[in-house]
């Protein structure tokens, strides 16, 4: 089968004939028909983190297909399902945060296109317990993104508990950040959306934003002229757009960090945190459940998916395409 492979942290991908995986007990095979292309991607194939990846490593955490065999034990999906393959690949079921409800921050997890062979693949092995199923209503295209720039800014703001006479802002309306701005619409929030490129701003303003603001100008003015927002969500790896969007919240404000920094540092001012109330909060991705959610939500029609196609042999320039930050949301392979 034919399967985009790190060959070694920090080369460029090879598009490589592999043999085609066979499930064992408790895993599904499912035949990838699409395969979005996440900034962790690419952290993943440079060996960014401190926590490395496997190598040799197929990369992906945003595949969708069709599950073709399943290996033995009890299977809660068939041959012939629909499932997403999202970033947490397994979890124990058994520690207190999976048993708690908090199933991403498991103990002992194993995550997609990471720790487990991924989505830039014909085929994947996936744990049957851990993929989620998508309605036929959503598309293999839509359903891509959905499964982590969709489910990880939809759990940023469930945790950020937003009330609708609350103003909600979003920093970058990127792949992630444009679906945030949609979700932020769904709970109810006045929406502020900010970024610094042209596009992505008139995006904003089409998918309906009731506040669109430039990060190239005053920002500060022009967030204190909207009287401040009552949480952010910051999908850029940016300490500055970070500490920026601290500065904009009102008392019992909420910062909900979602980038991730290349040094990982991020500086704050205590005095203003503690006398304002306000919150800072990480969030990493959500559950099967928040991401049966979101695509229920999609089903309904009440999102809308921005991205684009491209060939999985042309995986090293559409990473470049990723880092040169002109992507117009999301780019996903398409694998059909």
């Amino acid at each position: 089968m034919r399967a985009a492979v790190v060959p070694s942290l920090g080369a460029p991908l090879e598009i490589r004939d592999v043999p085609k995986p066979t499930p064992g007990e408790g895993q599904v095979l499912v035949r990838i028909e699409a395969s979005g292309l996440c900034h962790t991607d690419i952290h993943a194939a440079r060996g960014d983190w401190p926590v490395k990846p496997k190598m040799p490593l197929i990369p992906g955490h945003e595949g969708v297909g069709r599950v073709v065999e399943v290996g033995s034990g009890d299977s809660p999906v068939q041959v012939g399902d629909r499932v997403a393959l999202p970033w947490l690949g397994h979890a124990c079921g058994h520690c207190r945060y999976c048993v708690g409800g908090w199933e991403t921050y498991c103990l002992s997890p194993q995550y997609m296109g990471y720790t487990m062979d991924g989505g830039y693949a014909d085929y994947t092995l996936a744990y049957a317990s851990h993929v989620v199923r998508i309605p036929d209503a959503v598309s293999w295209l839509d359903a891509a993104p959905i499964t982590c720039a969709g489910v990880t800014t939809y759990k940023a703001l469930k945790v950020a508990r937003p009330q609708p006479t609350e103003t909600a802002m979003i920093v970058g309306i990127g792949g992630l950040g444009h679906l945030a701005l949609q979700y932020a619409q769904i709970f109810g929030t006045t929406t502020v959306a900010v970024d610094v490129e042209d596009e992505k701003l008139q995006l904003a303003k089409e998918l309906g934003a009731d506040h669109v603001v430039d990060g190239r100008g005053d920002q500060a003015e022009q967030l204190a002229d909207l009287g401040g927002v009552d949480l952010a969500v910051v999908t850029v790896p940016s300490p500055a757009a970070m500490r920026a969007a601290h500065a904009s919240l009102n008392p019992n404000g909420r910062l909900v960090l979602v980038g991730l920094p290349a040094d990982n540092r991020l500086e704050l001012p205590v005095f203003e945190t503690v006398l304002k109330g306000i919150s800072v909060i990480g969030s990493l991705v959500g559950t099967r459940n928040d991401l049966s959610e979101c695509f229920a939500l999609h089903a309904q029609g009440r999102t809308r998916v921005v991205a684009e196609t491209r060939r999985l042999e042309d995986v090293n320039e559409c990473f470049e395409e990723v880092l040169s930050g002109q992507v117009p949301a999301r780019l996903v392979f398409d694998m059909s």
